[in-house]
């Protein structure tokens, strides 16, 4: 089964897809939520950015088990997930700007510098709230590039004897 090229999921990641991400409740049911997340290729990481405030970020202070699963229909369509442990950071531990920054040149910027007022401003504004940083470390990767998948193999076999059966 063809996956994602190493080539094609970093430029996958590259993109402003917005992911979602999987925190636990107490009671052990699954919590997601829409997130911005940046990939760290040298350090192999994803950051986030939260506020203790968010359910998501206190359930992950409780349990660092997640999953992060991006989705996106263009430029590549595709799929990347992972598993891992997600470590909540605040500003006593490390300094959160840079990263905060990076996610709204990301997401507000998109590579535009014509965005750059906007990015300054949704800058301005994250820094007035009690923020922190989520570092997800990836146990597990799937990563599906859609223009290749031609589905599991029992998919494959069913497809093929419902067409030969019209």
């Amino acid at each position: 089964m063809p996956r994602m090229s190493a080539e094609v999921r970093a430029e996958f990641l590259e993109k402003p897809h917005v992911g979602v991400i999987a925190s636990l409740r107490r009671d052990g049911r699954p919590y997601t939520v829409p997130v911005w997340w940046l990939w760290d290729e040298p350090a192999e990481v994803f950051w986030l950015t939260g506020t203790f405030s968010r359910v998501w970020c206190r359930q992950l202070m409780q349990d660092g088990r997640t999953s992060l699963c991006i989705e996106a229909g263009a430029p590549v369509p595709g799929h990347v997930g992972v598993d891992g442990q997600a470590e909540v950071l605040g500003p006593e531990q490390l300094d959160i700007w840079p990263v905060s920054r990076l996610l709204a040149e990301k997401y507000v910027g998109r590579g535009d510098p014509t965005r750059a007022e906007q990015v300054d401003a949704f800058f301005s504004n994250m820094q007035t709230e009690p923020r922190l940083l989520i570092r997800l470390t990836p146990e597990v990767w799937r990563a599906i590039d859609m223009r290749v998948y031609e589905g599991k193999r029992a998919d494959r076999e069913f497809q093929a004897r419902a067409g030969g059966e019209q």
